[in-house]
């Protein structure tokens, strides 16, 4: 027997051969594979960092200028032609004092006129009263129909009605006539004046400019490049050239929710929280706002880590014990440009999501990484 192997085809390789049994067994291993439970899916990897405390707020100085904590116009609420002005600018005026006066002509006429309709409705119903009693009395004594005492309950509610609604006319008349007197509500100064006498005046149109007596502010134009340092409540002092050695405390009140267009700085209002008795409206300041530590609880992050769950801001927090998402409500105080401040909801070590809020959902597994830029980092 001749043991030799058999010769190769002609044409064939040895390379030829191998390449289709190669391809089978490959068939098969995948076959194979395709038996067994699929493997779990990888953490999806994502930016997160541990939350840092926030930082101490930068103290800033600004100019300002001394305001009244209640500024606004005087008008009369009717229209009418001003037939006398009774103070000016700078007056000082006491609450109840008489300002201003329109004609009053039109107003007593109209007082009139209504004072007469009262009284002829008050006449037409005492009469429909009387007849009333008297068909009713006569009712009883089946003297009368059914349908005549009927109509005249009727008459009766209608004499009502119309006392009613012509006691209320009058009513508006009286108020009409007391309003064309223009009375301060307040102690205060009159700070400008728009309107003089002989001018034809709208209802609700500027006559005077006034101060309320009291509490004294001091406003502050801050750039939106130091609007961060800032925070309700955080103390100031506050010195006027006007008062040289004088310095008075203060604290901020009310930060501009928006710039202004024209000038691009935030109005921000500091409170005197003792005021002078010499400090006037108009007198330039400088303020000094102080820093000032935030809570042990409050944290920064920023402000592309912030999410909404329905209408309250939350985080993706990653949970430390499977490295799964959970999506925490949290309290927000400030909003700056880059980051935003956390009063409750986060502690300092928590690590969260900081960018790709919107791709994630809650029990996610993640595998948090840094961000590839040190800008990126939380402030």
């Amino acid at each position: 027997m001749n043991n030799q192997p058999s010769p190769t085809p002609r044409g064939l390789t040895r390379r030829h051969v191998w390449l289709p049994c190669a391809l089978a067994a490959a068939l098969v291993l995948l076959a194979g594979c395709g038996r067994h439970a699929p493997e779990a899916d990888a953490a999806t990897p994502v930016i997160a960092l541990p939350v840092q405390a926030a930082a101490a707020v930068t103290a800033g100085r600004f100019p300002g200028e001394a305001h009244a904590r209640y500024e606004m116009p005087l008008s009369f609420r009717v229209g009418g032609q001003l037939s006398a002005r009774y103070v000016n600018p700078g007056d000082r005026v006491k609450q109840g004092q008489a300002l201003a006066q329109l004609d009053p002509t039109d107003a007593s006429n109209q007082l009139a006129a209504a004072k007469a309709a009262l009284e002829a409705a008050q006449h037409r119903l005492l009469f429909a009263t009387q007849q009333r009693d008297r068909d009713e009395a006569q009712s009883k004594q089946n003297l009368i129909s059914q349908l005549q005492l009927e109509q005249t309950e009727d008459n009766y509610a209608s004499a009502l009605a119309a006392r009613d609604q012509a006691q209320q006319q009058f009513q508006l008349a009286q108020n009409q006539s007391r309003y064309t007197t223009l009375v301060a509500d307040h102690d205060g100064a009159i700070t400008s004046r728009q309107a003089d006498v002989g001018q034809v005046l709208a209802a609700g149109q500027e006559v005077f400019g006034f101060a309320w007596s009291g509490e004294r502010e001091v406003y502050l134009d801050v750039p939106e490049s130091r609007i961060d340092g800032v925070v309700t409540g955080q103390p100031a002092t506050i010195s006027l050239p006007a008062l040289p050695g004088q310095v008075l405390s203060g604290h901020v009140r009310e930060i501009a929710p928006a710039a202004d267009p024209q000038s691009r700085t935030y109005l921000v209002k500091l409170t005197i929280d003792q005021p002078s008795s010499r400090l006037q409206l108009g007198m330039t300041a400088d303020a000094v706002l102080q820093g000032t530590q935030p809570s042990k609880a409050a944290v920064s992050i920023p402000a592309t880590a912030l999410f909404h769950q329905g209408e309250h801001p939350a985080v993706w927090v990653v949970r430390p014990a499977d490295s799964t998402l959970e999506l925490r409500n949290v309290t927000v105080a400030r909003y700056g440009e880059r980051d935003v401040l956390v009063t409750d909801g986060l502690k300092p070590g928590e690590r969260v999501l900081m960018q790709g809020v919107h791709t994630v959902s809650a029990g996610e597994k993640v595998a948090p990484i840094a961000p590839p830029h040190a800008e990126d980092a939380p402030q």
